[in-house]
């Protein structure tokens, strides 16, 4: 259970084996956070994938910045962009949730946020998009785009 002095370090993110959504306190996370339904462990240093049917709940529900990578399987630039970003993960677990969107499988929402060309790295903070940049990025980059 999460206090309410630690409701700003608690994200909601699917479990990629059974798709529930789970509200994880970050602050926790050496303890091996675990799927509520399904029993099966986080892995909060790599990216979780969201799509259609998760975006809002993440997004409204997460009180540290997310990262939202934007990518198709077949695009060339959002390969070379993948491993910056799982590195990313990796380093800011705990204090960055790092998503993925494949826009070719969830065109809803990458439509919705007006999603033009792949790869785009969103940041979202308190629900509302904070930063933008589309292309291929270096760490710098994410780490400006999330610090700004």
């Amino acid at each position: 259970m999460v206090s309410s002095g630690d409701t700003q370090r608690v994200a909601v993110v699917p479990c990629m084996f059974c798709g529930s959504p789970n509200r994880i306190d970050l602050t926790r996370t050496a303890d091996g956070p675990k799927c509520g339904s399904c029993g099966r462990p986080f892995r909060l240093d790599r990216p979780q994938r969201i799509g259609d049917d998760t975006f809002d709940k993440v997004i409204r529900g997460t009180g540290v910045p997310i990262l939202v990578d934007c990518y198709a399987d077949w695009c060339g630039p959002c390969k070379i962009v993948a491993p910056t970003v799982d590195e990313f993960a990796l380093r800011h677990a705990g204090a960055v949730l790092v998503t993925k969107l494949d826009t070719d499988a969830n065109p809803a929402t990458a439509s919705r946020l007006g999603i033009r060309g792949i790869p785009t790295l969103l940041v979202f903070r308190d629900g509302s998009e904070r930063g933008r940049h589309v292309g291929v990025a270096d760490t710098r980059t994410l780490e400006a785009l999330v610090g700004s």
